[in-house]
């Protein structure tokens, strides 16, 4: 603990937990109504929490980083996962669609400017919001940064991590016909999307169980699966955003439109070494975001738990708090 000396007012801001004061199912179009909380401080400074994946949810330890009697701390699931419904839909389910959901979210709850933060999928959410909708943000908080490139869907799904977890690759492998190796996301496609409830849960598990076994960099590698609805929900979601290319328009389109938010400050928290979003997105980011800090956590992969990790951004939050 000594090593990390801001740990214990991130545990602190956890137990007890900060009951929400406000939750609700906010109708956000299309038929989709998005559970969207808020806990904290009613008159703080708002920070809206955008949740990995896609399709991981929000939990109460998302509210850790946050001295309750500063931020106004809002919380939301996504589209199609967690409390929102209707659960595990992929229609009417895009980037742009989230974009506009945190937008109205925003406006809804008569908010000006907020931070936004967010990890893995959820820095690259925030990273085109705030493309998006430049004035409305005020700081940007990144964790285990993703930038949707094909490169890194490669590197995770085409056997570049795979040659660090050989055993776990192979579990996540073996369950696919050799002959569909060449495009594995499209293979699991094929079985997540299939209609038979069964084989979505099943192959949901997998599909979740590599990820997972990758997170920390404490992790040995068990074989460990979700919930079955959890992990269907979840697989499909994230094999929907990438099978589309994250509905981009072009590969590399976060790094090309940087200049619209180069004057917006952040912080970059990345483990250094991270095996699901590799160091190099988020160095390759800071490069182009003159007004960002890169905190390289040592001894860090990529989850948000990492003790190393926590304590960076708890002391990031308490700096800003102090500004």
């Amino acid at each position: 603990m000594d090593k990390y000396p801001d740990q214990k007012r991130a545990v602190q801001y956890l137990y007890p937990p900060v009951d929400p004061f406000d939750q609700r199912m906010l109708p956000v179009g299309q038929g989709h109504q998005v559970y969207v909380e808020q806990c904290g401080n009613p008159d703080g400074i708002p920070v809206v929490v955008l949740h990995g994946g896609p399709g991981g949810g929000c939990s109460p330890s998302m509210r850790r980083y946050f001295d309750p009697a500063v931020y106004r701390v809002i919380l939301f699931d996504q589209r199609g996962c967690g409390r929102s419904r209707p659960h595990a839909s992929v229609t009417d389910n895009t980037t742009w669609h989230l974009v506009a959901d945190i937008e109205l979210i925003r406006t809804t709850l008569g908010i000006d400017r907020w931070i936004v933060f967010g990890g893995s999928w959820g820095a690259t959410l925030s990273l085109i919001y705030a493309q998006t909708h430049p004035t409305a943000v005020s700081h940007l908080i990144l964790r285990g940064v993703f930038l949707m490139t094909q490169g890194e869907l490669d590197w995770f799904y085409g056997g570049g991590a795979g040659k660090f977890w050989p055993e776990v690759w192979a579990r996540f492998t073996d369950l696919i016909p050799q002959d569909e190796h060449d495009d594995l996301i499209a293979a699991y496609h094929r079985r997540l999307f299939s209609g038979d409830l069964a084989m979505e849960q099943r192959y949901g598990r997998a599909w979740a169980a590599w990820e997972n076994a990758l997170a920390s960099i404490h992790s040995s590698g068990g074989a460990t699966e979700g919930p079955a609805d959890y992990s269907r929900a979840f697989a499909r979601l994230e094999n929907h955003y990438f099978t589309n290319a994250g509905f981009l328009e072009t590969d590399g389109q976060i790094l090309a439109n940087m200049n619209r938010i180069a004057h917006i400050p952040g912080v970059i928290v990345q483990g250094r070494y991270d095996m699901i979003c590799p160091p190099s997105s988020a160095y390759a980011l800071s490069r182009k975001w003159p007004n960002s800090e890169l905190k390289m956590v040592r001894n860090a992969g990529h989850a948000l738990s990492e003790p190393g990790i926590s304590a960076e951004l708890v002391r990031v939050m308490n700096g800003i708090a102090a500004l």
